[in-house]
């Protein structure tokens, strides 16, 4: 497989984090978990511009690690595009650190809001006009950096095969 690198982007609560392992699965592969979800469950969720680059630089080494493990394609449920579009969420601003970062996934699937929203305890945009917002921040990001991206929609069994298929095109 040429795609070294697949990364699920989006708004929260769209399925990235149940599907990322499945996909990690399905290739014989790695995923490397969301670590800002680890970071707001410890610390609590009232973040600063200094956790959102603390949390992107942690991810970024995280995914660096396992990319050099060999395995193909390495599944990131995030990367700090997705921490750039949390600061522009939180802050309408991000710091230079984030357009400074290039180190892109080969493969971006965006994941819609085609899903009920469920809370969790440290999911912040449930309101459906934030949600819409999120996902629009989130596309752009996509567009704006000019990488290669498919939206991932459908429910269930529906919406991993859907993401499966992305991953088996950019092969």
């Amino acid at each position: 497989m040429t795609t070294r690198t697949v990364c699920l982007h989006g708004p929260e609560s769209t399925g990235k984090s149940t599907i990322a392992p499945r996909l990690a699965q399905q290739f014989a592969s790695v995923w490397v978990p969301e670590f800002g979800r680890t970071y707001c469950e410890t610390y609590g969720t009232d973040l600063t511009m200094a956790d959102l680059v603390a949390i992107a630089q942690t991810q970024d080494a995280k995914a660096r690690k396992a990319i050099d493990g060999g395995a193909r394609p390495v599944i990131l449920d995030t990367d700090p595009l997705m921490t750039a579009v949390w600061a522009d969420m939180m802050f309408g601003r991000r710091d230079p650190w984030f357009d400074r970062w290039r180190s892109v996934a080969d493969l971006y699937l965006l994941f819609d809001i085609d899903l009920p929203w469920q809370e969790d305890g440290t999911r912040m945009f449930g309101a459906q006009r934030d949600r819409q917002r999120f996902f629009d921040l989130s596309r752009r990001e996509l567009e704006r950096r000019g990488v290669p991206w498919v939206l991932i929609q459908g429910e269930g069994s529906r919406r991993y095969l859907n993401a499966l298929e992305a991953i088996r095109a950019a092969a």
